[in-house]
């Protein structure tokens, strides 16, 4: 094992009232690629700080290899005293850096380097700072949300990069799929402590429910061990009283570590509030389009969204998502074309921007509208306190000025607004940004269990995998010309989509470019067929992806156990990494049998 480049040991940090890092620790070595994870507000992005140097631990031990580089992704970047975003990236070289790297970094961020820093939008600040840390390709990237503001061409692009960069890296990123790519390492912070997984992301939420579980029976033995040493007190039968004060010591300092346990920080409990029906029909639109100048935004464009259908936008910054999706609910006018929205409609907004936020206002006063302490919810009344803290907020933050809130606060904040009032059309204009995963489980549950209609836009992978029914793309990926297209399941499923329509469409080009006499040979003497080798694949795929999904079965049940991880990590790692490899070997299958079960169709009519 080689030695680190950068150890944080036992650091304690506490900003009055309870220590936000209590013994918290950070070991990275060369080539390591580290997912730094936790709850909002446990301490994360001060730990990836302390690291890069720009906090000072109140105690603790800080290493750093004296001739190793550190980058740290700043969230507000100093464009001080730079004229443009060229400038501004290449100060972050070293003498024997190449300036070549700046050029190529800026051309896939989408930016072209003569912008003026002072004019960048939020997004844009990001991907210039982005650009100005990756350049040099340092010993050590710290990365703190790099994710944020980047559209899927570019968070693809930028997931490449990182999985071959020689830096070592500390990722913060809400971003499940993201990290499943890039992480080979995994350092849970909690309750002020760390604990580390020498695997990636993809493993981290079952070995967190292990460890949570066998940190529970261990508090229930503790428990029960008072209660016989409490039993053996009062009805023992009377020793030497040495021995009688030394238990009595064990027994206080055993009531000490009960009481002082911390228990995992809660998770957000909320449900939407029931609203009359809508119609069966929630919108029809029928060849609406929209341009800006001479760009086309939207070209001929026709949808039929249907009550319980959650349909997710998708593509490049820029190509028109939040666009389309104002012409969609009414508010923005199309060119041409008509949207009719249907009846009854409730409609309830998380804007991307937060643009609903006041940041002068307090959490009670924004969530009861000024209305005093109590607000309704599902037809009850509830003091806003108590219904702050299905939202992980304490009761003294109900004075608090917005302001004062974390971005993933306020992110929770809205969403608890949103779902105190009745609503049967939920729009979520990327509603993933800013919310720790376990926020993101519930917000999860939420889209996907609601009775009424979803229409949301987000660049996060995996929770339009796990929610939407239906997928709105651009018609050409990488050069946006207006053209949408609707494809069924979430955005997995539009890949495999998009690959079967090319692959065909290449297969047709292929076809044209045959003479003629040949074509008419073809057509004349038998129809197109699926191979031999095509066919056996199609019947037999299903009993394949059946098996694989028995082996994994069995795999979950054996791992189920809660002692296992502590009781036989070898054997604990061992599933774990059978279980990566027949959950990728299912999926492999089941695209292929997507695309030839398409293909069969196709042919047959």
């Amino acid at each position: 094992m080689a030695p680190p480049i950068l150890k944080l040991d036992d650091i304690f940090l506490s900003f009055g009232g309870a220590p936000l890092l209590a013994g918290a620790g950070l070991q990275i070595e060369p080539g390591d690629k580290i997912c730094l994870v936790g709850r909002n507000g446990s301490g994360k992005s001060t730990l990836l700080k302390i690291a890069a140097g720009l906090v000072e631990a109140q105690s603790g031990e800080v290493f750093r290899h004296p001739s190793s580089t550190v980058r740290y992704l700043e969230q507000a970047p100093d464009f001080a005293g730079f004229n443009t975003v060229q400038a501004y990236a290449e100060a972050g070289l070293g003498p024997g850096d190449d300036p070549y790297r700046v050029t190529y970094l800026l051309s896939h961020l989408g930016l072209s380097g003569d912008e003026d820093p002072r004019m960048l939008s939020g997004g844009e600040s990001r991907r210039a700072a982005l650009a100005r840390v990756m350049a040099p390709e340092p010993d050590i990237l710290l990365l703190d949300e790099p994710t944020n503001h980047l559209d899927l061409p570019t968070i693809e692009w930028l997931e490449g990069e990182l999985q071959k960069t020689r830096s070592a890296l500390v990722l913060i990123s809400h971003d499940r799929r993201f990290l499943e790519k890039v992480s080979t390492a995994t350092v849970w912070l909690d309750r002020g402590t760390s604990r580390r997984l020498d695997r990636g992301f993809a493993h981290f939420e079952t070995w967190r429910d292990q460890v949570l579980e066998a940190e529970e029976l261990e508090q229930h033995k503790l428990g029960k061990s008072i209660e016989r040493e409490e039993h053996w007190l009062r009805y023992g039968v009377t020793a030497r009283r040495k021995r009688n004060m030394r238990r009595l010591g064990e027994l206080q300092t055993m009531r000490s570590n009960y009481r002082g346990h911390k228990g995992p920080q809660g998770t957000v409990q909320a449900t939407v509030s029931d609203a009359q029906e809508s119609g069966k029909l929630v919108i029809e639109a029928d060849k609406i389009t929209k341009s800006f100048g001479e760009r086309a935004i939207v070209t001929p464009f026709s949808i039929r969204v249907h009550r319980g259908d959650c349909i997710g936008l998708v593509g490049p910054n820029g190509a028109g998502k939040t666009t389309l999706l104002k012409m969609l609910t009414g508010q923005l006018s199309p060119d041409s074309g008509i949207v009719k929205l249907g009846t009854n409609l409730e409609i309830a907004t998380l804007d991307q921007k937060r643009e609903d936020l006041d940041p002068e206002d307090t959490l009670a006063n924004y969530l009861t509208d000024g209305r005093g302490e109590n607000l309704l919810v599902n037809g009850e009344q509830r003091h806003v306190t108590g219904y702050m803290k299905e939202f992980l907020f304490q009761p003294e933050q109900a004075r608090t000025p917005i302001r004062n809130l974390s971005g993933g606060e306020r992110a929770r904040l809205m969403l608890a607004r949103i779902l105190s009032r009745p609503t049967n059309l939920l729009i979520l204009d990327e509603p993933t940004n800013d919310l720790d995963i376990e926020t993101l489980d519930l917000l999860q549950e939420i889209v996907a269990g609601f009775p009424g209609t979803v229409i949301l836009v987000s660049h996060d992978r995996d929770f339009l995998d796990r929610t939407v029914t239906s997928t709105i793309a651009p018609a050409v990926p990488d050069a946006p010309d207006g053209r949408w297209i609707e494809y069924a399941g979430g955005y997995s499923d539009m890949l495999v989509q998009r690959k079967g329509a090319l692959e065909e469409r290449k297969r047709a080009e292929k076809a044209a470019e045959k003479p003629k006499t040949q074509q008419a040979t073809a057509s004349g003497s038998s129809k197109v067929k699926l191979s031999f080798k095509q066919k056996f694949a199609l019947e037999n795929l299903p009993k394949e992806m059946a098996k694989a999904e028995a082996e994994i079965a069995k795999r979950e049940q054996v791992m189920a156990d809660p002692n296992l991880f502590t009781r036989d990590p070898a054997a604990f790692n061992r599933l774990a990494g059978e279980m990566e490899k027949l959950r990728a070997s299912l999926t492999d299958m089941e695209e292929e049998w997507l695309e030839l079960e398409m293909l069969r169709e196709e042919l047959e009519g």
